[in-house]
């Protein structure tokens, strides 16, 4: 009788080409987006998919300030940061944010989608976010992402 060996087959990072992706922020839902980014971040998009290593691609998201979000969530919804000190709470809603930081609302929303580890801290640094329609990346000719609007 033979013994058949089954080994799972890993590809290799450096072997794979990462693409570049291009996402318009502009009237879109905030989760939605952020969702569909942090997918393709991670690489969940790609048959090749590993849990373990940074098999994702890169993905440019300009006109960050024009995100919509729904319901009261501009006047509602918190951005917490504590600076270690007693008192140190401060917070900002989200209309705050989007005078003070754009950038930072998209940021955030798929930072908290990914994993909290090393490999997460990796993955974002994949992820390039820009008010305005302009960006420094034309270069790597970066494809169009069409996220679905529900």
């Amino acid at each position: 009788m033979d013994t058949l060996s089954y080994k799972t087959k890993h590809d290799n990072i450096k072997a794979e080409d990462k693409a570049w992706f291009i996402v318009d922020a502009s009237n879109q839902t905030l989760g939605r987006l952020s969702t569909q980014i942090a997918i393709v971040l991670r690489g969940k998009h790609k048959a090749s998919y590993s849990p373990h290593f940074d098999n994702g691609d890169n993905v440019i998201v300009i006109n960050a300030e024009k995100v919509a979000l729904t319901g009261k969530k501009w006047s509602q919804k918190k951005y917490m940061r504590y600076s270690g000190y007693p008192g140190g709470l401060r917070a900002r809603n989200a209309n705050e944010m989007l005078e003070k930081k754009p950038k930072a609302i998209v940021e955030k929303a798929v930072r908290g989608m990914l994993p909290k580890n090393r490999l997460g801290r990796a993955l974002f640094g994949n992820l390039y976010v820009y008010t305005g329609s302009e960006h420094p990346h034309g270069a790597q000719n970066p494809k169009e992402l069409t996220i679905q609007a529900k």
